[in-house]
């Protein structure tokens, strides 16, 4: 049972990155559009004064927050493709349907009751439009479980068929006609328990916010600690787009998550502060600041012979965390050699939220100092307080490397440079990943123009051990036959892999940002086309 419950969660968790890292692009685009409608960088720079440029990003930012107002489809179609083993098209497409027929039946069903309230005072009442209809306001909830169910019924019946007349019926057609029943049932039910789960949703988010910081450190701790596990982003994603994350009024509408909020008030030029619910969202702090602090100790505290090639690996590491906030190959590099580094540095980034929040910083930090500069420099101090986000993140600069190169010298730990004469790093740099490339090493002969490929699926255990290839933003995830049969020593040191964690069947290989092309590769030499996982 625990077996099969940590499988379901592996396999949610993976699909939840198709929405969950879309997201973040529009509300990138939002800011660049903020940016073209700035009074203050109008007023500095007179060749935005003109109505093609002000026009341009009025209606990028206006048309990309209607994207808002649809989380439910956009989490619904997201989750059906990631939980889709096979068809993944035809899931998603299906999902879409289905969520057509969801707020239609719920509509309704909620007309025949005579439970409709009036369209020009739905605020407070539990009701809103979704998509033109009204519905119980489930927000993201409706997506995520009309994504789930879809996957469900899709993988169960897109493979059966019929014979004679009935044969066009069968695949991704019988999966719709098994939907359509399913769906206007839920509808039916959900019209009469929503509200108790709404109540309870609305229960835990008070309970939060009336923890204060405590909660907030909760938070930002448990983000960190559930790196190893994959399933970290299980806990932000409520915060950034459910009413946990707070419930705001912006231009006339009520909006529920964190990031649902503020990409609003980005927008909304009558918006003098952003909301204090942004703090749910300054989890970047520790990847544009803190880490950096921990790699200079662990660069310091090197052996002066190994201190070269500790820079050739740390500085690509540093740049990537700073830059576009991915943090993994900084984390794995003492994750499993020194766990006491890793927990001290998920208390520090619960803490040094806490610390923003003390101080009322309303800076946007959700990754790496790209995504901050778009976000706060168009908004400028008064809306954000970034300056003041900046000094904090100086602040535990100094106190991850103070603390790291402490205990690294405390207790002997052997970080990248500190390694015993013979034992290979755990951390590798782009460029040693390229060397790599290609070549033939001992005990696994890479077949003709397969390159890395090959070395991957041998050190798996091989084609036939592989059952399915996924990936997330930064790692390739499996699952496998006979997991004991993977060789980790081959994955990091022949590979650039900066850890392998193996959770009973379930594998995950940490690459970075070059994940999506050892997934393509792995495909390709494995035969196998994305849609047909």
């Amino acid at each position: 049972m625990k077996t099969k419950l940590m499988d379901g969660m592996q396999r949610f968790s993976k699909a939840m990155f198709i929405p969950v890292l879309i997201l973040p692009i529009a509300g990138i685009l939002i800011a660049l559009g903020n940016l073209f409608t700035n009074a203050k960088l109008i007023e500095t720079v007179p060749f935005f004064d003109n109505p093609i440029t002000t026009g341009f990003g009025m209606i990028l930012s206006g048309s990309l927050v209607s994207i808002l107002n649809n989380l439910g489809l956009i989490f619904c179609v997201g989750l059906a493709v990631g939980l889709a083993k096979k068809k993944k098209s035809e899931a998603g497409f299906t999902s879409l349907l289905g969520y057509l027929v969801f707020i239609n039946a719920m509509n309704k069903f909620m007309e025949l009751k005579g439970i409709l309230v009036e369209v020009d005072s739905l605020q407070g009442t539990g009701q809103s439009l979704v998509m033109g209809v009204q519905v119980l306001d489930m927000g993201v909830f409706l997506g995520i479980i009309l994504g789930i169910v879809t996957a469900f019924v899709h993988n169960k019946f897109a493979d059966k068929e019929f014979n004679n007349a009935f044969q066009i019926y069968g695949g991704s057609r019988f999966v719709f006609i098994v939907l359509i029943p399913v769906v206007v049932l839920l509808a039916i039910a959900f019209t009469y328990i929503w509200p108790f789960f709404q109540n309870g949703i609305n229960s835990l988010g008070t309970l939060i916010n009336q923890s204060g910081n405590f909660g907030i450190f909760l938070y930002g701790t448990l983000e960190r600690l559930l790196i190893p596990t994959g399933l970290h982003h299980l806990v932000y994603t409520p915060f950034l787009y459910t009413s946990l994350g707070g419930i705001q009024e912006v231009g006339g509408q009520l909006l529920e998550g964190a990031r649902n909020i503020y990409y609003a008030e980005i927008a909304d030029p009558s918006v003098s502060v952003l909301s204090p619910s942004v703090i749910w969202d300054a989890r970047g702090i520790s990847k544009m600041f803190g880490l950096i602090g921990a790699c200079l100790a662990m660069y310091q505290t090197a052996s002066p012979e190994n201190k070269g090639k500790a820079k050739a690996i740390l500085i690509p590491a540093v740049v990537t965390s700073f830059i576009a906030g991915v943090t993994e190959p900084i984390e794995f590099s003492f994750m499993f050699i020194a766990p006491l580094l890793f927990v001290i540095h998920a208390v520090f980034s619960g803490l040094s939220m806490v610390v923003l929040n003390l101080l009322n910083v309303r800076a946007i930090g959700p990754n790496g100092f790209i995504d901050f500069l778009l976000y706060n420099l168009p908004l400028g101090i008064e809306k954000t307080g970034w300056p003041m986000y900046i000094l904090v993140g100086l602040l535990f600069f100094v106190l991850y490397y103070v603390t790291f190169r402490f205990l690294i010298l405390k207790f002997n730990f052997k970080t990248i440079g500190r390694e015993e004469a013979g034992q290979e790093t755990k951390l590798y740099s782009k460029k040693e990943y390229n060397e790599v490339k290609g070549k033939k090493t001992a005990g696994v002969q890479p077949q003709e123009g397969t390159g890395m490929a090959s070395i991957i699926v041998n050190a798996l255990g091989g084609a036939g051990n592989i059952n399915t290839v996924t990936n997330c933003y930064t790692r390739l995830r499996l699952t496998l036959n006979e997991p004991g049969m993977v060789d980790e020593a081959i994955l990091k040191n022949e590979t650039g892999a900066s850890g392998v964690i193996i959770k009973d069947q379930n594998v995950q290989v940490v690459y970075g940002l070059q994940v999506n092309s050892v997934r393509k590769s792995v495909d390709q030499y494995l035969g196998r086309e994305e849609d047909d996982e």
